[in-house]
């Protein structure tokens, strides 16, 4: 079973008059939907807009699991964990709150800052915060997040090429960039797919290049 979700019917958020607009894919703070709480272990899928010099100040997470891709830009991460770094367009960024952690992101540069950041409920609660950056993940590169009973995959396509996606219980498919054809449906640029049973399932991208990101999930 598969069921598109459009860029336009996402719930918009964020503070727009602080440089912050938010397009959130599942029921999210205000906007509840008792229909769209989540999807197998992820929480929710955030399209976040910052503008120069805006961003999120110190704030607290527990017991879930943040991946962060961005689009464009350069976001400035800093944890109570000690961390800081700068995340860029093909990084992958995972923070695991475990027990607790607080922590800010903004968009220190001069550019407007575009990132996709995906939350998982882990499979157990409790223990030591940690944060990984894979910088510049390549292609077909899986990222494992066992915490969450969950893969992601990055995959790349020229026009015309093909992509197998993975067997698995559940697939959430998000397209960043691009026109990709999935079982007779056309996905831009923030549209999903989620996939209860995926078999035998192929992605093909239709105009000009694609990048999607395929979350392999266990239940």
């Amino acid at each position: 079973m598969i069921s598109v979700h459009r860029s336009e019917d996402r719930y918009q958020g964020g503070e727009p008059d602080a440089g912050i607009e938010t397009r959130h894919a599942l029921s999210f703070g205000p906007f509840y939907d008792p229909d769209n709480l989540r999807f197998g272990p992820i929480l929710a899928c955030n399209e976040e807009r910052l503008a120069a010099g805006a961003g999120f100040d110190e704030h607290p997470h527990s017991h879930t699991e943040i991946v962060t891709w961005v689009v464009e830009g350069e976001l400035t991460h800093r944890d109570s964990a000690g961390h800081s770094t700068v995340v860029r367009a093909g990084d992958v960024a995972h923070l695991s709150a475990a027990a607790g952690v607080r922590h800010v992101e903004r968009n220190d540069g001069e550019a407007p800052l575009t990132f996709l950041q995906m939350w998982l409920a882990p499979l157990e609660s409790g223990g030591e915060p940690a944060y990984t950056v894979v910088p510049g993940i390549a292609d077909s590169t899986p990222y494992a997040l066992p915490q969450a009973g969950a893969m992601l995959h990055v995959r790349r396509l020229t026009e015309g090429e093909r992509t197998a996606l993975p067997d698995a219980a559940r697939l959430y498919v998000h397209v960043v960039r691009g026109r990709v054809a999935l079982d007779g449906e056309e996905l831009g640029p923030g549209d999903a797919a989620r996939i209860a049973g995926a078999e035998g399932l192929e992605a093909v991208a239709v105009a000009e290049g694609a990048e999607l990101l395929v979350w392999e999930l266990a239940g």
